[in-house]
């Protein structure tokens, strides 16, 4: 089944979005087994992004052949098991990890690539830098000698209302070419869910976190 789903989706992504540009489809692998995620990669699957640091560590040397991202809230003092290990942070979500992330980049003579998160719907129970905070952020955080703005990363609220959806896309993907206007680095917009990635493939994310469509329902993750 998972080496299927990875082809039909790899397909359907292949056509990528209306501004032209490709859309690389992200497994998002949350309590799968090395073996499922393996099995995805076999199939076509170029990137794998763990949601927490205990799980990408576990998993780490027991998967081969693609990327490796790291796509949920990260903690400052798990900062150090990334470190040569990801080939993109997605998560950047706040000044404090930017300066741990210096600190042990710089003492490691390695380069963080990532993506600032950003709060689209400004929802209480997400992390990320809010939509008007994200430029100075971006500025802010840009002249980091360790660390690579690679572009953002966004999550939307879980919502019926499309238009609103697609709005906060739009205001997405208009901040993304206002940064990518001044950086050429920033070349990333992942925003995209099982749920909703289609929308935002159609309203400029050139990036997906595809978990539950690859794979199936998640399963309950066993207890720490």
């Amino acid at each position: 089944m998972i080496a299927e789903n990875v082809k039909k989706y790899l397909a359907e992504a292949a056509g990528g979005n209306p501004m032209g540009e490709p859309v690389t489809l992200v497994a998002a692998t949350k309590t799968r087994t090395p073996e499922e995620i393996n099995e995805a990669i076999a199939a076509g699957i170029r990137a794998v992004g763990e949601n927490k640091v205990q799980e990408f560590t576990a998993k780490y040397e027991a998967v081969q052949g693609a990327e490796r991202h790291f796509i949920g809230h990260l903690q400052t003092n798990k900062v150090k098991y990334l470190v040569g290990k990801t080939q993109l942070i997605q998560s950047l979500d706040r000044t404090e990890l930017a300066d741990e992330l210096q600190k042990r980049a710089e003492k490691a003579n390695w380069t963080a690539d990532c993506l600032i998160e950003i709060n689209i719907g400004s929802e209480l129970s997400k992390s990320g830098f809010s939509l008007e905070e994200a430029p100075a952020a971006y500025k802010k955080l840009r002249p980091f000698p360790n660390i690579r703005l690679r572009g953002l990363m966004a999550m939307l609220p879980l919502s019926d209302d499309a238009a609103l959806l697609a709005a906060l896309c739009k205001k997405m993907r208009a901040l993304f070419e206002a940064l990518r206007g001044e950086d050429e680095n920033c070349v990333h917009l992942s925003m995209g869910m099982s749920g909703d990635w289609r929308l935002c493939v159609e309203n400029g994310s050139n990036m997906i976190r595809l978990g539950t469509c690859l794979f199936g329902e998640r399963r309950i993750a066993p207890a720490p």
